[in-house]
């Protein structure tokens, strides 16, 4: 299945993506397991969300039951000290998001429009997974990356399935797919 994608966005996402994914890879020397460009239903500019084990460790330790808080943290894409990290490289992405947005007439283009940021948002986690972003081989299994509506929906689903390999998703599957 081929998606429609616009390739203007796909540069223009992928290039604010890697400037902020690599701040975060630099700055933060984590063994990181989640990785999604995240959007709403509405196609808004997009934020990066993270989490490593070592953070989830720390936000999970503030709590009093250390174990059940790593459960529902462990995939929320909201309440990591990840979120919308490097939302600064976004700034041209956001101000092209909303001149689009405001050329559009009707609900059928509107639903169009979404739908093109949606599938260039993971053209753009494919190309940064084929350039090795997100490690090769062995290290490659231990992340799940994606491009996902919050809130979520099915299609956050098939979109993961593309995007990784199977062994990567089993732990996701299980416990966060739609």
């Amino acid at each position: 299945m081929k998606l429609e994608i616009d390739e203007k966005l796909v540069e223009i996402i992928q290039s604010a993506t890697e400037k902020a994914l690599l701040k975060l890879f630099e700055e933060h020397n984590e063994s990181f397991y989640y990785c999604s460009l995240i959007t709403t239903g509405e196609g808004l500019c997009p934020i990066i969300s993270a989490w490593s084990k070592e953070a989830l460790e720390r936000v999970a330790n503030e709590s009093d039951d250390v174990e059940e808080a790593k459960y529902y943290l462990k995939w929320s894409y909201s309440e990591t000290p990840y979120f919308a990290y490097g939302e600064e490289f976004f700034e041209d992405v956001n101000n092209v998001f909303i001149d689009r947005m405001n050329k559009l007439k009707t609900s059928e283009e509107m639903h169009r429009e979404v739908q093109l940021r949606i599938n260039s948002m993971e053209k753009v986690m494919h190309n940064l997974d084929a350039k090795g972003m997100f490690g090769r081989r062995e290290q490659r299994l231990n992340i799940v990356i994606n491009a996902e509506f919050m809130p979520p929906d099915y299609t956050n689903t098939e979109r993961a399935l593309r995007l990784n390999p199977q062994e990567a998703l089993k732990e996701w599957l299980e416990e966060a797919a739609e």
